[in-house]
């Protein structure tokens, strides 16, 4: 589709589109990683999801920065601004919330998770790639952000949600 094309679409049309387009980036993440964890193993699809969210999450943040004009250094504000535009932010239900001087990110409904229920798989286990993933985010996005899982399989301490992350801003950082 051209620009052209696409800035002949409405608001909801351009709405169900990227909606669309991110519910078709994670099925295709989850389907280069089920091929991998049928040939090769679990650990083995974990190693290359790993390096794969490594480098990709760093791309998309450097994109939604530049899109969002956020500057060098937007802190938890600009985080949380940017956390809202990622590919899985469109197709998941997610909330971002301060309390404090931490942002917490709660991924509320995960379709990688229910996905694989729903097939009779067991669940992804994702806490090491979601701190890839989530603290390469952030970093991209200002780089005296520090991330903590709070929950995410196999640890889950909050069955209420898929996974959930704080975000603070690191105290011994030199202005």
């Amino acid at each position: 589709m051209t620009k052209e094309e696409l800035l002949s679409l409405s608001k909801e049309e351009l709405a169900e589109l990227v909606e669309i387009c991110s519910k078709n980036a994670i099925a295709m993440d989850g389907v280069w990683f089920q091929s991998v964890e049928r040939k090769f193993g679990m650990d083995e699809a974990i190693f290359h999801d790993e390096e794969a969210w490594r480098r990709y999450t760093v791309i998309e943040a450097k994109r939604i920065k530049k899109f969002l004009n956020l500057g060098e250094a937007p802190g938890l504000e600009g985080l949380k601004r940017a956390l809202k535009l990622r590919v899985y932010a469109n197709a998941n239900l997610c909330r971002a919330e301060f309390d404090g001087k931490a942002l917490i990110y709660s991924n509320v409904v995960c379709r990688v998770q229910a996905a694989r229920t729903r097939k009779g798989m067991p669940l992804h286990p994702c806490r090491s790639v979601g701190l890839i993933e989530y603290g390469e985010f952030a970093k991209a996005i200002d780089p005296r952000i520090e991330t903590e899982c709070l929950s995410c399989y196999p640890v889950v301490t909050d069955p209420g949600c898929g996974c959930k992350w704080k975000f603070t801003l690191k105290k011994d950082w030199a202005d």
